[in-house]
């Protein structure tokens, strides 16, 4: 971004116009930080063990002590104390976690915070602005801006011995600090679209998206403290479908099993190796997301018809989902 603001600054000194939208941009960015940096949090985290504890930041999005953090920043945690920017101190417990969205909920102490607006991260384009906020011990209120610079990314998550993508990650270039983790990316209207979870190489960050499926995983945070989902035992991964079923299927693409774990759902149902899954309990199946996606909740122990193609034959399979653990 320093290159960036250099090129835009040395064109102002010619153009009167270009002046004109680095005040813009710098405006965006300053109301969006104004905005939000008195929601966002220092958390100094408390282990069980009573010993150290780890630092991140965390967003307040109710006024009566919610507060959204990353799932790894509070793991193995009851509690800790939240630090906003007008040096209030606040004891928090950990509502609920899931370790495999990387998104965790927690509440304050405190009944009138300044609760940030939530946006959709559904809504945002490649090149679009966002300011990434957080409140790191010794940087309170540290605000970085850049642009998305890519969407539709796949975050690897684990839990035990349970793992998943976190589906249609943020991408970002601007700049994470540490202790940011938790904190928030915003748009240029100050909306909490994502939550910084990782940096993803020199100059590039990561943030878990806030949009209709994690607003369902907050939800269920806050009442019942974790997020179940129901699971095949399957590895696998997308694979063109042959051109006669792709044009009778209308999509390109079909899921194929790599693996299947012994003594799962998957195993029990007779899935094999090499068979190639395009249709989920009468949805279409195109990648591994559209599986993820529809391991809910009311499928553990419901069957549901899996439609496969195996050896150039199509079969359709009775399998009954098994509640994930980890």
């Amino acid at each position: 971004m320093i290159a960036e603001h250099e090129a835009i600054g040395s064109a102002a000194v010619n153009s009167g116009g270009d002046d004109d939208l680095l005040d813009a941009y710098s405006l965006a960015v300053s109301t969006a930080a104004e905005r939000l940096i008195p929601s966002v949090a220092s958390l100094r985290v408390r282990r069980t063990d009573g010993w150290g504890g780890g630092t991140g930041s965390g967003v307040a999005f109710t006024a009566d002590g919610f507060l959204l953090t990353s799932a790894h920043v509070v793991a193995g945690a009851p509690g800790g104390t939240a630090t906003f920017v007008d040096g209030a101190d606040y004891p928090f417990e950990v509502v609920g976690r899931d370790p495999l969205s990387d998104l965790a909920v927690i509440r304050a102490s405190d009944s009138d915070l300044a609760a940030a607006p939530l946006g959709d991260a559904d809504r945002l384009r490649v090149g679009q602005l966002v300011v990434a906020i957080g409140n790191p011990l010794g940087f309170a209120g540290s605000v970085t801006a850049g642009v998305v610079s890519a969407l539709g990314r796949s975050l690897a998550a684990r839990d035990g011995r349970a793992s998943r993508l976190v589906e249609n990650v943020i991408q970002t270039d601007a700049a994470l600090n540490p202790g940011n983790s938790g904190g928030a990316l915003a748009d240029g209207s100050g909306r909490v679209i994502g939550i910084n979870t990782a940096v993803a190489g020199v100059g590039l960050g990561l943030a878990v998206p806030v949009n209709a499926a994690t607003r369902q995983i907050v939800g269920v945070l806050m009442t019942e403290g974790r997020f179940r989902r129901a699971h095949l035992g399957i590895a696998g991964g997308a694979r063109p479908l042959p051109p006669r079923l792709a044009r009778k299927l209308g999509r390109a693409s079909g899921v194929e099993v790599v693996q299947v774990v012994e003594g799962s759902p998957a195993a029990a149902a007779g899935l094999r190796p090499e068979d190639l899954i395009v249709e989920l309990d009468g949805s279409a199946v195109a990648d591994v997301g559209d599986i993820q996606r529809l391991m809910v909740v009311e499928r553990i122990g419901a069957p549901v018809p899996v439609r496969v193609l195996r050896e150039g034959r199509e079969l359709e399979l009775s399998l009954v989902p098994a509640e994930l653990d980890g």
